[in-house]
Formats: C-alpha cells, structure tokens, sequence
C-alpha cells in the first residue's frame, strides 16, 4: 500500500533542519570582537549589559530584572553582587571586573539613571526594563554584528560563556557550580557539556 505524501509529511521529526540543543558560548576573541563593535558604535548601555552579562553569568530573566541599586552603593558600582535567581529562589553571588564598572558607569551616567530604576529600562510604555524579546533581538544584533550566525548563539551564549572559560582553565566544577547557582553537580555537568574527552584530556596530564 502506497503511503501519501501527506503521510510521509505527518511522520517527519519536529526537530528536522532545525537546530537544537544549547546555544554556543563565545570564545575570548568574540567576546572582544563585540566589545570592539559596541565602542565604535557608540552604544553604551549595550556595551554595559554584554560586560555584565559575560560576568554575571546570569539567566536573562535575572539580568532584565536587575536595578540600579543591585549593583551600586554609595553613588558607586560594587565589585560583587547578590541576586536571588527567579528560577530557583536561592541567591547567588557574581563579580564586576574594572571594565564593567566603568561601562555601567558610563552607562548611568548617560541614561541619568536613579537607584531605584531598572538598569536597562525599556523604551515602551508599561515595562520597567527590557523584555525577553528585545534582549533576544539586541543579542542577535550582537553576534550577526561579528559575522556568527544568529542562531547558534543566543541570550543563554551569555550566561555559558565565563563559565565555559572557567572551566576550561581551572576544570573546577565545584567552582562553576557555585558561580551558575546550580544546586547539583550533575546540572553543571550537563550546562558545560562535559563528556568523556574532557575526562580524558584531564587524565592524560597525570602522569603516574
């Protein structure tokens, strides 16, 4: 019996010439191929929100959310902050290199934010800060600005990235885990990746 072409359609994977899985983290020359891009246009609050997003290493949810007074005190950007995640309620702590602290400076400066504002407000009426479909849309611009295809890379490019880093240089998992707020280490293990090369690349520098 001959299957219709309407059959053979129905029975096709969901998933068929898409891309799935998780977004790629960015490797150290991107991250200041972006950098590079954001200064010589000009566009200050989206160079402060790639610094912090890269350091923070925060979902997006919990990076739109943050106000000024997240990362200020006394008229001054703090090298550490404490957020409490949405996604499990429980606070983790992230740094603020020298270079975010002064993008977020100038950004304050530029924006004339207050400490109660949102840090990266929104332009529309009705929303305190950015919504996920216009961060989605400003990273895009971000990677295709670079010449990376948009969607292998994504707003969650950000959080992996400094992790990803960190652990290739330190093969810390404890470390990471506590950066990314997972409270196990198997959730670490699946967010990097880590599968048997990494195990034997680790192996292979013991000499016994």
């Amino acid at each position: 019996m001959y299957k219709t072409k309407k059959s053979i359609l129905k029975r096709l994977p969901w998933n068929k010439d898409r891309l799935i899985g998780q977004k790629l983290p960015l490797t150290l020359k991107q991250i200041w191929s972006i950098r590079m891009l954001l200064q010589n246009s000009g566009k200050v609050r989206d160079l402060a929100m790639f610094n912090l997003a890269i350091d923070s290493k925060l979902r997006a949810c919990d990076l739109l959310k943050l106000k000024v007074s997240d990362v200020c005190s006394d008229g001054m950007v703090n090298s550490r902050a404490t957020v409490i995640q949405q996604k499990t309620g429980r606070p983790v702590k992230f740094e603020i290199t020298d270079r975010s602290r002064r993008s977020i400076e100038n950004w304050l400066h530029t924006a004339s934010l207050g400490v109660s504002d949102s840090l990266f407000p929104s332009r529309q009426h009705g929303s305190a800060h950015l919504s996920m479909r216009q961060y989605t849309r400003i990273v895009s611009s971000w990677v295709a600005g670079i010449g990376l295809d948009p969607s292998q890379y994504g707003t969650h490019s950000m959080r992996r990235t400094k992790a990803t880093l960190i652990y290739r240089q330190t093969k810390n998992l404890r470390a990471v885990q506590l950066l990314l707020g997972h409270s196990k280490l198997d959730s670490t293990v699946r967010y990097l990746g880590i599968e048997i090369n990494d195990a034997l690349e680790m192996s292979e520098q013991i000499d016994v």
